[in-house]
This record gives C-alpha cells, sequence and structure tokens, in this order.
C-alpha cells in the first residue's frame, strides 16, 4: 500500500513539478520579452529623436558655418551611433539591414559635411534617416508581434503537452489505484469464500489467502479451523456409524431372543406373558427402525456433503403423479445408488436430475446427469457385478462396480425394469416399477 502511494504521489507529484516549471519557464520568456520590447521600443524612439537632432545640427552648420553646431551634430550622431549599436545588440533580425543602412546614411552625412557639400546635397541623407527610422519602428513593432504570437505558440504547444501529461498521470495513478484495490479486495473475496465451504461443510479446499500479512495470517488460522472442523465431522460419523454398527449387533440378538419367545420355543408363555413380549417385540422393531434410519441419514448426509463440495445441483422434477404402493425399502435403495452413481460422475458444477412420472400402472423414475457417460463398449455389461466401466469420474470414488447390479436385481424383484438409455451426453437411466394398488 505504500509502495502504491508513493507511485500515485511521484506521478502526480511530478506532473505537478512540471507545470510549475513550464509555468516559471514561461514567465521567464514572457519578462524577457516584455524588457526586449520596451528597451527596443526606446531605443528606436531616442533614436528617432537623435535623427531630429542630427539634422538640426548640421542645418545649422552648413548655414553658420560654427565649429559649435560642427560639434554637436558630432555628439548627437556618436549617440545615435550607440543606439544602433545597442539596437543591434538586441539581436531582432528583422532590424539589422536597416541598421546597416542607418550606418551608411551616418557614415556619408559625416563624409559630406567633412566635405562641406552643398545644401540641397545633403538633404537626401537627411531624409533617408528619417524614412530609416520609420522603417526601424515598423520593423520594431513586427518584431514584438512575432515574439508575442512565437510565445503563445508555445504555451499553446506546451498547454496541450501539459495536458497529456496529466491525463498520462491521472491513468497512471487510477491503473495503481486498481491495482491496490484488486490487492486488497482479492484476499477478502478469498476469505468470504473460503468460509462459505466452511459454512457449506465443504472441507477438502485448502484455505489459501493472499495479499497483506494481517490478511495471510486470517487464511492460516481459517485453514486451521477447516482442518479441525473436517476431523470434528469426521469424527462425528465415525462415531455414529460405530454406535449404529455396535447397537445393531445386541439388537439382533435381542430381536431373536423375542423373536424365540414369541414362537414359545422355550415354553408356553400365559397370556400376561405373551403381552410382554409383544411389547417387547415393537419395541425392538422400532429400535431397529430408528437405528436403520441414522445409518440412512448418515449416507444421506454423506452423499449431500459431497454434492455440495462439488458444487453438484439435484434437481427433482414431480409433476405430480399421486398416491402410490411399491415397495420403499427396495426402491430407496435402487434411487440411493443410481443418484450416488450420477453424483460421482458428474461435473464439478454439474446438474442431476431425478424425474418421476407415471405411464398408467407404471411409475418411471429417470435419472440423468452431464457426466463422461458410458463407452459404447460398456453399455451391455454395465449392469453386471464388479463392472465400473472404462471411464472415469471428474473426483475419485470409492466402489466395487456392484451398485448397478444391485439396481437391477431389486428393480426385478419388485417386477419392473431398469435400462440405460443413449444420449449425447452424460448418462440416462430409467427404472419402471409396477404400482401395486
Amino acid at each position: 500500500m505504500l509502495l502504491g502511494f508513493a507511485i500515485i504521489v511521484l506521478l502526480l507529484g511530478g506532473v505537478a513539478l512540471r507545470s510549475w516549471m513550464l509555468v516559471e519557464s514561461l514567465v521567464e520568456q514572457s519578462r524577457r520579452s516584455s524588457e526586449q520590447a520596451i528597451q527596443l521600443t526606446a531605443a528606436i524612439q531616442e533614436l528617432a529623436e537623435r535623427s531630429v537632432d542630427i539634422e538640426r545640427s548640421a542645418r545649422q552648420y552648413l548655414v553658420l558655418d560654427d565649429p559649435m553646431f560642427r560639434q554637436r551634430f558630432d555628439e548627437h550622431l556618436a549617440q545615435s551611433l550607440a543606439l544602433v549599436d545597442r539596437l543591434d545588440a538586441l539581436a531582432a533580425e528583422p532590424l539589422s539591414p536597416l541598421l546597416g543602412g542607418w550606418r551608411m546614411v551616418a557614415g556619408a552625412l559625416r563624409s559630406g559635411l567633412e566635405k562641406r557639400i552643398d545644401k540641397a546635397e545633403l538633404t537626401p541623407f537627411l531624409g533617408r534617416l528619417v524614412e530609416l527610422n520609420v522603417l526601424l519602428k515598423q520593423a520594431g513593432q513586427r518584431w514584438i508581434e512575432t515574439q508575442n504570437s512565437r510565445l503563445l505558440d508555445e504555451l499553446e504547444a506546451n498547454r496541450l503537452q501539459l495536458g497529456g501529461q496529466i491525463l498520462l498521470a491521472l491513468g497512471g495513478a487510477l491503473l495503481v489505484a486498481l491495482a491496490m484495490g484488486w490487492w486488497l479486495v482479492r484476499p477478502v473475496r478469498q476469505l468470504e469464500q473460503a468460509i462459505g465451504r466452511l459454512g457449506a461443510s465443504r472441507f477438502h479446499d485448502a484455505v489459501v489467502v493472499g495479499g497483506p500479512a494481517d490478511l495471510r495470517q486470517i487464511g492460516r488460522r481459517l485453514d486451521w479451523l477447516r482442518l479441525r472442523l473436517a476431523e470434528l465431522e469426521a469424527d462425528r460419523e465415525r462415531a455414529l456409524r460405530h454406535v449404529s454398527h455396535e447397537l445393531k449387533t445386541p439388537l439382533t440378538a435381542l430381536k431373536e431372543g423375542v423373536a424365540l419367545l414369541r414362537e414359545e420355543v422355550p415354553g408356553q408363555l400365559e397370556e400376561g406373558q405373551r403381552e410382554v413380549v409383544d411389547i417387547l417385540q415393537h419395541n425392538v422393531a422400532s429400535l431397529q427402525r430408528q437405528i436403520e434410519s441414522l445409518l440412512s441419514l448418515n449416507a444421506a448426509a454423506f452423499e449431500a456433503r459431497k454434492a455440495q463440495a462439488r458444487q453438484v445441483r439435484v434437481i427433482v422434477d414431480d409433476p405430480g403423479v399421486g398416491n402410490a404402493t411399491v415397495d420403499t425399502e427396495k426402491l430407496s435403495v435402487v434411487l440411493d445408488n443410481l443418484l450416488s452413481n450420477a453424483i460421482d460422475f458428474s461435473p464439478d458444477g454439474g446438474e442431476v436430475r431425478l424425474l418421476l412420472s407415471r405411464h398408467e400402472d407404471l411409475l418411471r423414475f429417470e435419472c440423468v446427469d452431464q457426466g463422461p457417460g458410458v463407452a459404447p463398449e460398456d453399455r451391455q455389461r454395465i449392469f453386471d457385478p464388479f463392472v465400473q466401466g472404462q471411464r472415469e469420474a471428474p473426483a475419485p470414488r470409492q466402489g466395487s462396480g456392484v451398485g448397478l447390479s444391485i439396481v437391477r436385481e431389486l428393480v426385478r424383484a419388485m417386477g419392473g425394469a431398469v435400462a440405460l438409455l443413449p444420449v449425447e451426453r452424460g448418462a440416462h437411466f430409467y427404472v419402471e416399477v409396477p404400482d401395486e394398488i
């Protein structure tokens, strides 16, 4: 998280620093351009004023022939040439030819005064100075406008460039924020999924949580809890199974003893003794049914957990066939074997459908799964004992291959039929048993 925040700060801070440096650079350029424009304008204006002084001094010298006016002319000319040099030093490109022409005219004017040329011959030189001053003023104005335009163009280019950099920085910061969010949300989602699996008694998947160290520590504690719950669940099942089996052994002996008493094998019973034996027989039968119910409950819970662990959905489609009379004990074993087999061969997240329908005096049960199905070479012998087929189940399973053979024998005992229907995907078994009403 600190690294992510540091990257975001660097991205946004870098853009902010770049913006500040760009603004400073543009401000400095604008200040220099303004100073240069002021100096240029002032120098051109002063040169125009000095030109007027040069013209006046030259005319006075030609008329009065007074050395003082010649000295003034030389002073004004020297000052004007100094201004020309200063203008030339400003590196204003359009002014350079005009400044060179101004120097040539000034030199010709000085030479003419030294030779004492006629006033009429000197006038064109003075007029040319005035013309050059006007041209210098216009060229200076154009140079200032060019500098301003160049500065605006540079400002626009830098604005676009800075806008692109800001967008890139914001995009990078957004990506970093998304990466940080994913890095934080992913382990939280893993924790949520792990808790959901524990709540659904799916203890076979290890809890693995990434992300920060504290979330990884929580993940390790949840995995410890998973192992502990799996151990407790196994102990509970084992205890239930052992208790049920341990109770069945003495219960069998007790049932046989009561049967012998009921048949009066030890001797003839009186009426009161017969009533006691009937009570014993009734309660022994009730206790046996309860123990068998516990065993059936344990088996059903095991199948349910197995389906939940692999997220296999079992859908029962019962359109309402009404009442029927069947051998519930045999039919329960048949359906249990078919469903267990379908769940074992279903893919993770698959679906098993159990369909019930009536055809005249027959009840029809169909079990359809989405597993690998039965290989063509196994279709004729799939109901034979100890035949498990060539296609393997998606998950490891335990079995000796007698489940479907038990189904066939029990269905035959009920006077019905069982078969495997050809389908493109999965397996489709159907069982028909007569309604004994």
